[in-house]
């Protein structure tokens, strides 16, 4: 049997991941985090996930559940991801991180602890959006320079950064695709633009409002045609479920930093 403790346990995707682990062979949850200041410390973690007791209660940082766990799921945010990272580092345990918004220096340090132990990374890990990752870049290789691209995206409205991550990912499948660094081609925003659109460009929108899980699209655009790939997440059982296969996938392996794609046998 494989420990798990996830963080964020009293959130809408601690929740989520609490339910996803109840229903998983191989799988067990033995620690359920929150951050000290939270009202959650000290509840049980089945009841807040609306499951009943399961006798697992929530602490206050990832270090007093260190000996209980394997492998930590951290879905919270990056200056939390990278301390958590640094302990399963030093405690050698395994990581399997949905954080997006991480700086490039704490990427960084993120992925330099994969020398040391195994990381499973991603923007996503709903099963449906990284197949929508390689029907990208299947058809970006098809439609070569004679689609212009667009991605677009829907979060809810307490989602801080954007683009979000899965877009960006989106946009670097598209652009590894066509040989173009994003970084160069990327335009998030036309608001001061006087000249028309250069073709190489691909175009990135985010709308934030509600209670949307998430929805992404990559527009291809032709003379006379065009082709859209979306992705809808109805809930956050599909991001849950898939970094739990993530963490069971991440038992065999002792090094390395891994992507979803890895997980598929996608790449």
């Amino acid at each position: 049997m494989h420990n798990i403790a996830i963080t964020g346990a009293g959130g809408r995707m601690g929740r989520a991941l609490v339910e996803a682990l109840s229903t998983t062979e191989g799988v067990q949850l033995t620690a359920a985090i929150e951050h000290s200041a939270s009202k959650h410390i000290g509840a049980d973690s089945g009841e807040l996930a609306g499951l009943g007791r399961n006798n697992i209660l929530v602490v206050d940082s990832v270090l007093e559940a260190v000996g209980t766990f394997d492998t930590l799921i951290d879905f919270s945010v990056p200056e939390s991801t990278v301390h958590n990272a640094l302990v399963c580092q030093q405690h050698n345990k395994k990581m399997v991180i949905g954080t997006t918004g991480l700086t490039a220096g704490q990427l960084a340090t993120v992925q330099s602890t994969s020398d040391h132990t195994a990381v499973c990374m991603a923007s996503n890990f709903a099963t449906g959006v990284n197949l929508c990752f390689k029907l990208a870049e299947i058809a970006a290789l098809a439609l070569g320079d004679d689609a212009d691209i667009e991605i677009s995206e829907s979060h809810h409205k307490h989602k801080i950064d954007a683009p979000s991550g899965t877009a960006l990912s989106l946009g670097k499948s598209v652009a590894n695709a066509l040989g173009r660094d994003l970084d160069e081609v990327a335009v998030y925003g036309r608001e001061d633009q006087s000249s028309a659109r250069n073709p190489k460009s691909i175009g990135f929108s985010s709308i934030r409002a509600g209670d949307i899980v998430g929805d992404h699209t990559v527009l291809f655009a032709a003379d006379g045609e065009r082709v859209e790939i979306t992705h809808k997440a109805s809930s956050r059982t599909a991001f849950a479920r898939g970094a739990v296969r993530a963490a069971k996938w991440l038992a065999d392996r002792e090094t390395g930093m891994f992507d979803m794609q890895d997980v598929l046998g996608l790449k």
